[in-house]
Formats: structure tokens, sequence, C-alpha cells
């Protein structure tokens, strides 16, 4: 859920812009759900028509707490259900009591009796597997470019030819990024730090996975997740820092 800042009992124009946040609020705000948003994909959102903040007359974006609800909508329909933004924009646009599109199910959740290990455990381990025409769909792209993905190894398909729900971020940030003339094979440092980071999470959390005990094994899981999580906040920091970006 959500916290932003509520306005005053008054609803005059002072209290409707108290309520008003600026892009860096906005990425705080959702820091929490959503730890890879950047304030390039606020704005892209904003470019493709997902949102329309106001303007002050100096340029500056200002987002009521209605435009954060929307993107974290937003969000969460990219993350959860992998819908290209064309369905999602359609889908916001439509009269209230209309039909919402069909979604995409992970898949469902199964017991572990045999080895004692909590439902909880396998609904995390299992992840929305995609076909390749619902990739290119997802990440609104084409065939010659997931070939190029996956020629360096970006994007890899699982062994059944199916893709993870990591393989549609990564798509849909390396189809963003092209939008910026940065090209596949611009991104093969990226890669190999991508590498060498879970690497040394595995070394850290490897002891954990091979422990008998079951919940050892996923709480194993959970340290992953939170590392992982801890290394992209400081891989998005340590960029930022080098480039000396200003929020606006």
């Amino acid at each position: 859920m959500l916290h932003t800042p509520r306005g005053g009992a008054g609803s005059g124009t002072a209290a409707a812009d108290h309520r008003l946040m600026s892009i860096g609020t906005v990425l705080n705000v959702l820091s929490d759900e959503f730890p890879e948003v950047t304030i390039s994909k606020i704005r892209f959102l904003e470019s493709e028509g997902l949102i329309e903040p106001q303007r002050t007359p100096s340029g500056y974006r200002k987002f009521s707490p209605e435009d954060v609800e929307r993107l974290a909508h937003v969000l969460r329909m990219q993350r959860d259900h992998y819908l290209p933004l064309k369905v999602i924009r359609e889908q916001l646009d439509a009269p209230q009591g209309g039909e919402d599109p069909a979604l995409p199910l992970p898949a469902q959740q199964t017991e572990s009796a045999a080895d004692g290990e909590p439902a909880e455990a396998d609904e995390e381990r299992t992840a929305a597997r995609l076909g390749r025409d619902a990739l290119l769909a997802a990440a609104e792209a084409d065939e010659r470019q997931l070939a190029e993905w996956e020629t360096y190894g970006l994007v890899t398909p699982l062994a059944d030819g199916s893709y993870d729900a990591d393989a549609v971020t990564v798509a849909a940030l390396v189809v963003e990024l092209g939008r910026f003339g940065i090209e596949p094979r611009h991104l093969r440092a990226m890669k190999a730090a991508a590498d060498r980071e879970a690497g040394l999470v595995d070394q850290v959390v490897a002891p954990l996975r091979r422990h008998r005990n079951p919940q050892t094994r996923t709480h194993a899981e959970a340290r992953t997740r939170e590392l992982a999580g801890l290394t992209g906040r400081l891989h998005a920091a340590l960029v930022h820092s080098a480039l000396g970006v200003r929020v606006r």
C-alpha cells in the first residue's frame, strides 16, 4: 500500500497544491514496492501518456496522490501481468464497468508436504512463464531485437523455451534504453558486472542453500532476494553519483 501525503480539510487551491509531489518524492514513495523504478522510467511512462503530472511555470513536474496511485497501478500491471503499455493504457482509459483484458496468471501454488517446506516458499519460487510471442508483446519488440538480446546474453530462455519474469523486465528495460540510442552491444559490460554481483551473492547464501533443514533453505531464498535488492540499489546510487545526477 502506498502512503502519500494528504492535504488538509480545505478544498481550495492551497490545499490541492500542498498535496502535490516532486518527481523525487514520487520515486521515494514508490521505492519500497518498486525498488527498480527510476526517474527515467517515470518520465518514459509520462511520455507514453500513462500519467499526466502538472507542470509548474518553470517546468517542474508535480504529481498528485492520484497520479502516484495510477503510476503504481501501471507498474503492477507490468510487473505482475507483463502487459504491454498499449494494453495498460487501454485498460486505464476504458469506461467504468468495462471488461478488463485477460491477464496472464502465475502458476498455481502447490504444497510441499514431502519435504515439509511451507507453501509460501513454493509460491515465491514459482514464477509466471511466457512464450516467445508473449514476451515480444510485453516488451513491445520484434523477433530481430529478441535474437540480438539473446546473442549478447541479455535475455535467455528457460530449458523449455519459455521466459521468466526477469527476462520480461530485462527486455522492457533494454527497449527503453534503446530509445536513448543505447544498443544491446553497449550493455555487455553491465551484463558482466551483473554476473559478478550474482556470483558474490551466491557465495554469501551458498551455505544456507546446502543446509538440510528446509526452513533454512527457504531463508536462503529470502536472503538472496534481499541481497539482490541491496546490490541493485547500490548500483543505481553509484551510477547516479558518477554522473552527478540532480533529480528534477
